[in-house]
C-alpha cells in the first residue's frame, strides 16, 4: 500500500493558482467519489483511500492506494475537475510519498507548515476534511490510523513546545496593515464581509482599536447579527453593499463564494463618492471575494492572504528553537507509524500463513477422524496425526533450505534460526 500526498500551497502557488484548485465544503464528498471512480476504472486497482484537505493556503489530497502510479493519475485528474491544463498545475504541485507523507502531515496539523506559525485553525480543517472523507466512505485502515496519530502528535507539539506562543496571526496583521495607511484605526469605519471563524478573529482584533463603526455584512443577517452584537457593531444584508460601499474606510472580506462578490466597477463608483479618500481592503478568501484589478485603482490599497503572510514570517523568527522542538517530536513520531506501515505490509503474507496451516490441520484432522471411525487405536491415530502435522510445516522451509543459493542459506539459516527458538512447546 503507497500512502501519497499530493497538493500546493503558499509555498508553491501563489493565491492566483490556489483559488482555482480550492475545494468548497461541499463540493468535497462528490470530488472524492470522482477520484475514487477514477482510480476503479484501472485494471487490477481497487478504490482509494482518500481525504481532501483545502484551506485558503492549500489544497491537498492524502491517499493510500496500491497503484504504483498514483501522482500522475492524482494531478490528471485535480486538473481535470477544476478544468485547468495539467501542465498549467504540475511544476506547483508537490507530491510527497510514504515517510515524507506521514511527516507533512504531522507538520501541517501542528502549524509548522502554515503561513503563521503554530496556528491552531488548521487542525480544526484538518479534522473537518477527515469527517468529510469518512462520510464518503473513503477512509480505511491506513488514512484513519494516519489522521489519529496526526491528531495525536499535533496535541503533543502544542502540549510541549512554544511553536504557537505569541505568533502573529492574519487578523493581526490586517490591523497593523491598516495602521500604516490610517494613523488612528478609532477614526474610521469598518465594514467586515462574511460571519465565519476568520471574520470573527479579525473582528476580534479591529474592536480592540475602538473604531468608529463596526459592521458586518453577510448574505443572512441573522448570523451577521449575533456576530456583530459581540463588537457592539451592526449588521446589514450583503445586498447592500453597492451601494453602501463609499461609507467604509476598512473593508475585510472573507466569504466561502467561489465568483469575486465585490467588482472593479463597484469599488470605482465607492472611490469617487469618497472624494478620493482612501479604502483599506483586506481579502482573506479563497477563491478570492474582490477582483485582483482592484489593487490597481488609486487611492484603494487591496491586500491579499499572500501579502498578509509576509508580515507574519517576520514574526517567525524568535520561535526558531520551539520549531526545532517540534520537529524533533516529529521526526520520532514518523519513525513510530513507518514501523506500524510496515508491520501492515506483512499482513497478507501471515494471513495467507494462517490459512495454509489451517487448511492442513483439517485435512489431517479429517483423516484422523476417519482411521478412529473404523477403529483403529487412538494413540496410534494421535501418533500419525501429530507426525504427519509436524512434516507439511516444516515442508516449505526444508524445501527453500534445500533449494537455496549458498549466500541465501546462510541468512535463511539465521532466520528460521530466530523463528524456531521463540517456537517454544505450551505448557498447556
Amino acid at each position: 500500500m503507497q500512502l501519497l500526498t499530493i497538493g500546493i500551497n503558499h509555498h508553491t502557488a501563489p493565491v492566483a493558482l490556489r483559488e482555482r484548485v480550492a475545494f468548497p465544503l461541499e463540493e468535497i464528498k462528490p470530488a472524492l467519489a470522482a477520484l475514487r471512480s477514477l482510480w476503479l476504472g484501472r485494471p487490477a486497482l481497487g478504490a482509494p483511500e482518500a481525504a481532501i484537505l483545502s484551506t485558503c493556503n492549500r489544497t491537498e489530497l492524502y491517499c493510500a492506494t496500491d497503484d504504483r502510479a498514483p501522482r500522475e493519475i492524482a494531478i490528471e485528474w485535480l486538473s481535470h475537475y477544476h478544468g485547468m491544463d495539467a501542465a498549467d498545475l504540475a511544476p506547483h504541485v508537490y507530491a510527497l510519498p510514504q515517510s515524507e507523507a506521514v511527516r507533512h502531515a504531522f507538520r501541517v496539523a501542528s502549524g509548522l507548515d502554515s503561513m503563521v506559525l503554530g496556528e491552531t485553525q488548521i487542525l480544526g480543517q484538518m479534522k473537518h476534511a477527515v469527517r468529510a472523507a469518512s462520510e464518503a466512505g473513503a477512509l480505511g485502515t491506513y488514512l484513519n490510523q494516519l489522521f489519529q496519530r496526526t491528531f495525536s502528535v499535533a496535541k503533543e507539539v502544542r502540549g510541549t513546545t512554544a511553536v504557537g506562543a505569541q505568533s502573529v496571526s492574519m487578523a493581526a496583521a490586517a490591523v497593523r496593515l491598516a495602521q500604516r495607511i490610517f494613523d488612528k484605526i478609532s477614526n474610521q469605519r469598518v465594514l467586515f464581509i462574511g460571519a465565519g471563524e476568520m471574520i470573527e478573529l479579525c473582528a476580534t482584533h479591529f474592536a480592540a482599536q475602538e473604531p468608529r463603526e463596526l459592521v458586518i455584512a453577510n448574505r443572512t443577517v441573522e448570523r451577521g447579527a449575533k456576530l456583530a452584537e459581540r463588537f457592539r457593531g451592526r449588521a446589514m444584508a450583503l445586498a447592500e453593499l453597492p451601494t453602501r460601499m463609499h461609507e467604509f474606510d476598512v473593508i475585510v472580506s472573507c466569504t466561502a463564494s467561489t465568483l469575486p462578490i465585490i467588482g472593479l466597477g463597484a469599488v470605482e463608483r465607492a472611490v469617487k463618492a469618497r472624494r478620493r479618500r482612501p479604502i483599506f481592503m483586506i481579502d482573506l478568501a479563497v477563491p478570492r471575494d474582490i477582483e485582483s484589478e482592484v489593487a490597481e485603482l488609486q487611492d484603494v490599497f487591496l491586500y491579499t492572504v499572500d501579502d498578509l503572510g509576509a508580515i507574519v514570517r517576520a514574526g517567525n523568527a524568535s520561535r526558531q528553537a520551539a520549531v526545532a522542538q517540534a520537529e524533533a517530536i516529529i521526526e520520532t513520531r514518523v519513525q513510530h507509524f513507518m514501523q506500524w506501515l510496515d508491520a501492515r505490509s506483512a499482513v497478507p503474507v501471515i494471513r495467507h500463513m494462517h490459512m495454509q496451516a489451517d487448511a492442513l490441520r483439517r485435512a489431517e484432522l479429517e483423516r484422523a477422524q476417519k482411521m478412529l471411525a473404523r477403529g483403529d487405536d487412538p494413540a496410534a491415530v494421535l501418533e500419525a496425526l501429530s507426525q504427519s502435522l509436524t512434516n507439511k510445516l516444516i515442508h516449505g522451509p526444508t524445501h527453500a533450505l534445500n533449494r537455496a543459493s549458498s549466500e541465501d542459506r546462510a541468512a535463511l539459516v539465521e532466520l528460521l534460526g530466530g523463528v524456531y527458538r521463540h517456537a517454544k512447546p505450551s505448557d498447556r
